[in-house]
């Protein structure tokens, strides 16, 4: 199996997803740290306000309502959230996103840290936030698709419950472009957890396009890394023709780094 990807890699056949388990790895402030400034913002005492028993897409609507916008909540993401160059050096997993050679990225992510790491690398990219970016890919330049906004543009953000039940149409202008980019190529999740049902639906749709298509037997191959197996969700993909790859690891940074490195082409590990 490892081998099949590693040989799409190869001729430049795979998109990269990349989740909210990559910044973590940085030290990014987690979801339930997000939950408990937002607590904090509004007066509430955090552990009263996480224990709601909301998911963070009702809380964080809740604080655009009582707020009035995301913009203060946007500024503590934003710098708790991108890292200084000494730090992005260090992270061996973003610079081995750099060196395999992915032709497009999209992310869910909505810090700058992919961006700077291919600054700071020096690889030739291209940042995909609206429509308007798609006009100026260039080829021999990875895209990076922030699939769910970018700290520059609030407006693109999608945060709040509101948000999530208007892109799970899947008809916005980067919808469109993932559902064609995901015709033809072969899809890498890097990340994510399983359980979260906004990633499990776009698995579930890239599956039904092709069931509709009547040619599922052409569609590329989808997969997706765990830190560690999991055999019931591994069942339970297989149904929608996605395969899950684990690293036996109990520290998952480590277990991502591992995968990677497996992944980078022999010419970048020379460079390297």
């Amino acid at each position: 199996m490892l081998d099949e990807l590693i040989q799409s890699i190869a001729s430049k056949n795979v998109i990269l997803f990349v989740g909210a388990g990559v910044s973590k790895n940085l030290g990014a402030p987690t979801w339930a740290e997000l939950i408990d400034h937002m607590g904090r913002e509004l007066g509430y005492d955090p552990q009263v306000f996480g224990a709601r028993g909301a998911s963070y897409l009702t809380l964080a609507e809740f604080y655009r309502l009582e707020k009035g916008s995301i913009g203060p909540l946007r500024s503590w993401m934003d710098k708790n959230w991108n890292v200084d160059d000494e730090v992005l050096r260090k992270s061996e997993v973003h610079r081995l996103i750099t060196e395999i050679g992915f032709p497009i990225i999209y992310t869910t992510n909505y810090d700058s840290n992919i961006e700077a790491s291919f600054k700071l690398h020096k690889k030739e990219h291209i940042k995909i936030v609206d429509v308007r970016d798609i006009s100026r890919i260039e080829d021999g330049h990875t895209q990076i698709v922030k699939f769910h906004g970018d700290f520059e543009n609030d407006d693109s953000i999608v945060l709040t419950e509101t948000d999530y039940f208007e892109r799970l149409t899947f008809d916005y202008p980067l919808d469109v472009k993932l559902r064609s980019d995901a015709l033809g190529k072969t899809i890498l999740f890097i990340g994510y957890s399983l359980t979260d049902m906004n990633i499990r639906l776009l698995l579930h749709k890239i599956w039904k396009t092709w069931q509709i298509s009547g040619h599922a037997k052409y569609r590329p191959s989808s997969y997706v890394f765990l830190p560690t197996p999991d055999p019931i969700q591994e069942v339970v993909l297989r149904q929608w023709d996605v395969k899950v790859i684990s690293e036996d690891s109990p520290e998952p940074g480590q277990a991502l780094e591992a995968f990677l490195n497996r992944l980078l082409p022999p010419s970048a590990k020379v460079a390297s």
